[in-house]
């Protein structure tokens, strides 16, 4: 005797009538709804401090500090004229962070050609200042200033002047304090700069 109908009959009446048959969906097609909510933007990145110089100086009281005109430019100052010159002097204070901006060498070449031709035999001297080496260059001529990226353009040539500065081998790189002016406005400051750069120390 064959049951299978009896059987069939009793699964259906155990069903819940609650409980619907299951049946495959088709996936909704229906537009998404306009009144989702919609995610604020990002808010913009904040941008980060300047960092601050990583290395330190005394200021010379007779000098007189001016906004650098270039990013490059980590400081400037106005030296105050000779009475036998008519013209101030100044001094620039670069640095491009560690491994550039060349060598020592090559910017000391770089400032011997600004003094063009004929210009005096280059004084190099060498000293520690706070574990870093120190490397000092006077030399006279006619001084060419450079022009900077995004800086004034150059001026004209300087017959007469002199350029004294001093390179400092810092941990964050090479520091470049570089004096240029009438003769002796700069000679006269010589001694300011030295005292500058005896101060110098890492941050």
């Amino acid at each position: 005797m064959r049951r299978t109908p009896f059987l069939l009959l009793l699964a259906a009446c155990s069903r819940s009538p609650s409980e619907p048959t299951a049946e495959p969906t088709a996936p909704s097609t229906a537009p998404a709804s306009s009144t989702a909510p919609v995610l604020p933007p990002l808010p913009a990145p904040v941008p980060a401090p300047a960092p601050a110089l990583a290395l330190h100086w005394d200021d010379p009281p007779r000098w007189q500090r001016r906004p650098p005109s270039t990013s490059m430019r980590a400081a400037e100052y106005v030296i105050p004229h000779a009475k036998s010159d008519a013209e101030n002097g100044e001094c620039l204070v670069i640095t491009f962070g560690p491994g550039q901006g060349g060598t020592v060498d090559e910017n000391v070449d770089r400032w011997v050609r600004q003094l063009g031709a004929p210009a005096s035999t280059p004084v190099r001297t060498t000293r520690t200042v706070g574990g870093m080496a120190v490397t000092r260059v006077e030399l006279t001529g006619t001084y060419t200033p450079m022009s900077m990226p995004g800086g004034p353009p150059a001026a004209s040539p300087h017959p007469g002047w002199r350029l004294s500065g001093a390179i400092v081998q810092a941990p964050s790189g090479l520091w470049f304090f570089k004096m240029t002016g009438p003769d002796a406005t700069i000679k006269a400051a010589d001694p300011e700069l030295d005292a500058l750069v005896d101060s110098v120390h890492p941050r």
